[in-house]
């Protein structure tokens, strides 16, 4: 039985930018034991997860999309922090935190509206930007929320960085990476 691909708007974070999460990341998998850890070609900040779409409406929210933002202007942004969703013993999601940056909540603004006018049906829950970057807890003993503080590699160092693009991305989970670009639109 063949998959159905879901897809989803995303903003691009830089090669580089992932190579030295990854690489940071890589120092701190004895500390946080989680069993599946994102390939690091697929971190990436989501603004609006689509779902399944017909060909049709593809083709109109990526018009759409690429109209809405046509002004929006590049920014900067910082991976801060640590956080986990889930049950704190065990959590099922492990991601980086980013900068409360006014643009990255304008630009979500745009693109979930702009998906609600072409007929999408979205996430209510209040916008929390993030990277996944693991998930589900592998540890022997419960995850322990003091290693933020202790094992944090961007606390006493945030990572910055400029966000250009914005993505939208096709799932195909059984690839890897899973997320393959369809449509790219540059910030002015």
């Amino acid at each position: 039985m063949e998959r159905v691909a879901h897809y989803f708007w995303a903003v691009r974070i830089p090669d580089g930018i992932k190579q030295t999460i990854h690489e940071e990341l890589t120092r701190s998998k004895p500390i946080f034991q989680f069993k599946r850890w994102v390939d690091l070609n697929d971190y990436h900040i989501t603004l609006a997860f689509l779902g399944a779409v017909n060909p049709q409406q593809l083709s109109s929210v990526i018009e759409s999309v690429g109209i809405a933002i046509q002004n929006q202007k590049a920014f900067m942004l910082d991976i801060n922090g640590l956080g986990v969703f889930g049950a704190q013993s065990s959590p099922r999601i492990f991601w980086g935190a980013v900068s409360e940056a006014a643009p990255l909540y304008k630009l979500q603004e745009i693109v979930h509206q702009t998906c609600l006018n072409e007929g999408f049906t979205l996430e209510t829950r209040p916008y929390h930007p993030h990277i996944t970057l693991a998930r589900k807890w592998g540890g022997n003993e419960d995850f322990n929320v003091d290693n933020f503080v202790t094992h944090n590699p961007f606390k006493a160092k945030p990572l910055s960085f400029q966000i250009t693009e914005i993505v939208l991305y096709k799932s195909n989970v059984e690839n890897t990476p899973k997320y393959e670009p369809i449509a790219t639109f540059s910030l002015v």
